[in-house]
């Protein structure tokens, strides 16, 4: 069924080009990055390569110049760590295994001091590379409609309208590669600028905004590196639940911005069962939630779009707390959930959640002798745990107060 959307899709696109009246929705561009046919794009395969095509040909159309050192694109090539201690290295030289990823990077100039950095990942697992949660015996195509075909369609939508508003920033689009191997296109673009860093004023990345809820939340990270920031996402916040986290250092590409001293912002909208697996599909998105999440970072932007070189500001890297654990439960935890406890928004297959009777919905309140009131005060006691440990856990089912045995 999806070879036959991606066929129509393909089909579209042409009949596309032949008329350029035509609107390409976030639903067009989300349903052609996550197609088959682009294999999953992942890094330096020729699916992410069609994808890039596919983005630079897309900014050409929306009147973005190009930015990279080769037209729109800037390719770096490096060899995969095989230590998941060491660092990338970007050095190469010929005869060694390397992967070449490409950045795509477009342009608006309002020949104006400062400029606004717009991004999101496009790159994602293949057939189920490093990182994949997928347990089939099978190979099954990756194809991240939500992680981060999402952000991507978002950034298009974006770029569309800051082309006809908004003149006190330049802004450059980057769509990154090499973010599900560790951020390395945004690092490398960050070390590589095709403008210069000090002229960044702030940097908003995208990544999984594909699943809004039906409470609506949204979560933005990165609210304490700028002093502004806070004020500006609440007076133009009429429809989100938001879950706001100071830090500027995350599992994605705004923690390179950060790291150069750049204030960030990223935007989220949570995990599910679907995450880094074959059925992350663009079926299951909510368009209308993207619709109104780009129309919220445009009013953000609109607003800043006066105020000058924003102040950058240092926050506490919370990611340093993280308690190391030794086992997992087997559940994917609801990071959006803001009550009391640690809500379960998933159970993965014969793991100790499933086996002890544990649900979607279950909220943790109490692991062993403690109790858990908040995500960080479930992972410090679970890291207490090893591997043969057996314990009670207590959640709060619809109300009812429901007692299990855990076997890790």
């Amino acid at each position: 069924m999806k070879n036959i959307l991606t066929i129509i899709f393909l089909v579209f696109l042409v009949s596309c080009k032949t008329n350029s009246s035509k609107t390409v929705s976030i639903k067009d561009d989300v349903m052609y990055l996550s197609g088959d046919a682009l294999e999953g794009r992942q890094t330096g395969s020729e699916g992410e390569k069609k994808a890039a095509e596919y983005i630079a040909k897309r900014f050409e159309d929306l009147g973005l110049e190009p930015k990279g050192n080769e037209g729109y694109f800037q390719r770096f090539s490096f060899k995969p760590k095989t230590n998941p201690h060491q660092k990338v290295s970007y050095t190469v030289k010929d005869g060694d295994s390397t992967i070449t990823g490409t950045n795509v990077i477009g342009f608006i100039d309002n020949n104006v001091e400062n400029t606004v950095v717009i991004g999101a990942h496009y790159d994602h697992l293949g057939y189920g590379a490093e990182g994949s949660l997928y347990r089939g015996e099978t190979k099954e195509i990756h194809n991240g409609a939500d992680d981060n075909a999402s952000g991507v369609s978002v950034l298009l939508n974006l770029a569309s309208k800051l082309k006809e508003s908004n003149t006190g920033n330049n802004y450059l689009f980057i769509t990154f590669s090499g973010e599900e191997m560790g951020l390395l296109g945004s690092n490398y673009f960050t070390k590589n600028p095709t403008i210069n860093n000090d002229q960044a004023n702030y940097m908003i990345n995208m990544d999984m905004v594909g699943r809004l809820k039906a409470d609506s939340t949204l979560a933005v990270y990165g609210v304490g590196t700028s002093p502004i920031f806070k004020q500006t996402l609440s007076a133009h916040n009429n429809r989100f639940k938001l879950i706001q986290n100071e830090s500027g250092i995350g599992p994605s590409d705004h923690t390179s911005f950060y790291n150069v001293d750049i204030p960030v912002l990223h935007f989220f909208t949570g995990q599910h069962e679907d995450y880094h697996k074959p059925t992350d599909d663009f079926e299951k998105l909510n368009y209308e939630g993207m619709q109104t999440i780009s129309n919220y970072i445009f009013e953000v932007i609109s607003d800043l779009d006066d105020n000058g070189k924003l102040p950058f500001r240092k926050t506490k890297n919370e990611s340093e707390e993280t308690p190391r654990f030794k086992v997992g439960l087997g559940v994917i935890p609801d990071y959006m959930f803001d009550g009391k406890g640690m809500r379960i928004d998933g159970i993965s297959e014969d793991k100790p959640a499933q086996k002890a009777g544990l649900q979607k919905g279950d909220i943790v309140v109490k692991l062993g002798d403690s109790t858990v009131t908040d995500m960080m005060s479930y992972m410090k006691v679970l890291a207490t745990f090893k591997e043969g440990d057996k314990t009670k856990v207590v959640v709060d089912r619809n109300g009812n107060m429901v007692e299990a045995e855990i076997e890790f």
